[in-house]
C-alpha cells in the first residue's frame, strides 16, 4: 500500500512516501518560509526524484490537527485537492498522535508539547506496550488537547512515572517544565524531537487497516480551538449584547 502523507501543522513542512513498511522518500524542512511557499515545491520534488506516478497513490495521509490554524488549512487543502484528482482516500492523523510516534517503543511516557500560544500546548500522553506479533501498540493515556504546563505537570506528576518531553513547546517552556514537573524527565534530541510525515505515514497505515479513511470531500481539519479571528469576534458579539442590555435597563 503506498501512502502519501503531508504534515505542515506547525513550524515543520514535512512530505512522505511508504510503500508497505519502507520509507521511500521524505523532504521536511523547520526554517522561516512559510507552508504556502514550501509544501507543493517539496511534493514536486519528492515526486521527480522518485519518479512517483500520483496514480499509484493508495491512500493520502495527513496531520489533521491541533496545530497552526494556517497551516492546517494549507495541509488540508493539498490533501483534499490530492484525494479528488486521485480518487484517493484520506487518513485524518492526529497531530500529536504522530508526534509521539517519534519515540516508538520507548519504555518511558511521551509527551509531545506543541507551542499552542496563549500559555497553553497542544499536547497529549502516550506509553507503547510490546504486542504478541512482536511490535508495538500506542496507548493513549491523555487524549490530545489544549492545557497550560502547569496542568500538563500536575498530570504527569499523577501518573507518577518517567516521561520523555518533544516539541517545539519544550524550547519554550523548559524552564517551567522543570519547575514543575516532580517525576523523572528527559528531552528528545533534535533527530527525533519535530513533526515528520513519516510518522503520519506510518500511523496513516493503521488507519487504513481500521478503516478510519474518510472521502477527500468530507475531510476537514480538527482545530481543538477557536482561530485569534473567531474569538475577537465572539468578543465583539458579547459587548455588543453588554452594550444593548445596559442601554435598555432602567436608570
Amino acid at each position: 500500500m503506498k501512502i502519501l502523507a503531508l504534515d505542515s501543522s506547525g513550524l515543520v513542512a514535512s512530505v512522505a512516501l511508504t510503500d508497505d513498511d519502507v520509507l521511500v522518500a521524505e523532504y521536511t524542512t523547520n526554517y522561516k518560509k512559510t507552508h504556502s511557499q514550501t509544501l507543493l515545491p517539496m511534493l514536486d520534488e519528492l515526486k521527480r526524484m522518485v519518479e512517483l506516478d500520483l496514480h499509484t497513490v493508495d491512500v493520502i495521509a495527513v496531520a489533521a490537527g491541533p496545530g497552526s490554524f494556517t497551516g492546517l488549512r494549507i495541509g488540508a487543502a493539498t490533501a483534499k485537492g490530492l484525494g479528488l484528482a486521485l480518487n484517493a482516500p484520506i487518513a485524518p492523523v492526529p497531530t500529536v498522535d504522530a508526534l509521539a510516534w517519534n519515540l516508538y517503543g520507548s519504555d518511558r511516557l511521551v509527551c509531545p508539547l506543541m507551542d499552542a500560544r496563549r500559555n497553553q500546548v497542544y499536547t497529549g500522553i502516550y506509553a507503547f506496550e510490546r504486542d504478541e506479533a512482536g511490535g508495538c501498540r500506542q496507548n493513549t493515556l491523555l487524549e490530545q488537547c489544549a492545557l497550560s504546563v502547569e496542568e500538563v505537570a500536575g498530570r504527569l506528576n499523577g501518573l507518577g512515572r518517567e516521561v520523555i518531553f518533544l516539541g517545539d513547546g519544550v524550547p519554550v517552556y523548559r524552564e517551567l517544565l522543570a519547575e514543575r514537573v516532580k517525576v523523572p524527565f528527559s528531552f528528545a534530541p533534535a533527530c527525533c524531537n519535530r513533526q515528520r510525515a513519516a510518522l503520519v505515514a506510518c500511523l496513516g497505515a493503521v488507519y487504513a487497516r481500521e478503516g478510519k479513511l474518510v472521502d477527500a470531500d468530507r475531510f476537514a481539519p480538527e482545530y481543538l480551538r477557536m482561530s485569534q479571528a473567531e474569538r475577537e469576534r465572539m468578543e465583539a458579539a458579547d459587548s455588543q449584547k453588554e452594550a444593548a442590555g445596559a442601554q435598555r435597563r432602567p436608570s
